[in-house]
């Protein structure tokens, strides 16, 4: 368990190693409103084979929530992520995560082609290639912000993967709503066919909103693998 300072904004996160020399490193990356507390039960299967690096997004968990809205992006994010990988002397790994955390896995690879390895993408999506599609999911990441705002943490919700989840701050979920949840364009999902390294789509059966988005994902990677888990819902690894 440790912190990282990113210019003044603290980012918790936890280097699990293997007791095997020169294990490969995987970084996970929590969806919005979970932690890296949603990972806990993967934490002893995969450090068998692999170091393992799970973290706090900015607003979430043990990480900082500060006040300014700038301070929450998506660029900010994946580079969070490259410095994660630098405080663990690590320079290439695989990337994965669920839901925010799979599409900011798309926009770390992005940004950051020569430091992937291979990608795991949970019950994600890629974004939206129109304005119209954008538009109607920012409004819900809006709405998000403002039942923050309005509720307090009360408007966590019951996702399995938010019940093991320990916030401080409803203010910094707004604002990670509004800054890391938002998308501003269709990047990341026209990046899909340049995706040249091995790329697992993984999806719950149960997960309604995004068996079309994961499909959708797994035809454009070239040479994606495609897992469905049965009686599974969103938060799939937890199911």
């Amino acid at each position: 368990m440790a912190t990282l300072d990113r210019e003044g904004v603290e980012i918790y996160y936890e280097h699990h190693r293997s007791n095997l020399n020169g294990a490969p490193t995987i970084l996970m990356s929590h969806g919005y409103t979970a932690t890296s507390a949603m990972w806990t039960g993967q934490i002893e299967a995969l450090t068998k084979t692999h170091d393992l690096i799970i973290w706090d997004m900015r607003g979430h968990g043990r990480s900082a929530s500060p006040a300014d809205q700038t301070l929450y992006s998506e660029r900010l994010t994946v580079d969070d992520m490259a410095a994660l990988l630098d405080a663990c002397g690590v320079d290439s790994a695989i990337i994965g995560g669920l839901s925010l955390g799979g599409y900011m896995t798309l926009a770390f690879h992005l940004a950051y082609r020569e430091r992937c390895d291979a990608l795991m993408l949970f019950d994600t999506g890629p974004g939206y290639k129109s304005d119209k599609g954008r538009a109607a999911w920012n409004q819900t990441a809006a709405d998000r912000a403002e039942a923050f705002e309005r509720e307090g943490l009360a408007a966590l919700g019951a996702g399995a993967e938010v019940r093991i989840s320990l916030h401080s701050s409803a203010q910094g979920l707004a604002n990670a709503a509004r800054g890391l949840l938002a998308q501003v364009d269709d990047r990341v999902i026209q990046s899909l066919p340049d995706i040249r390294i091995p790329t697992l789509v993984l999806v719950g059966e149960d997960d309604a909103p995004f068996r079309t988005p994961t499909d959708y994902m797994a035809g454009k990677i070239p040479g994606a693998d495609k897992i469905v888990i049965e009686g599974a819902g969103h938060a799939s690894n937890i199911d």
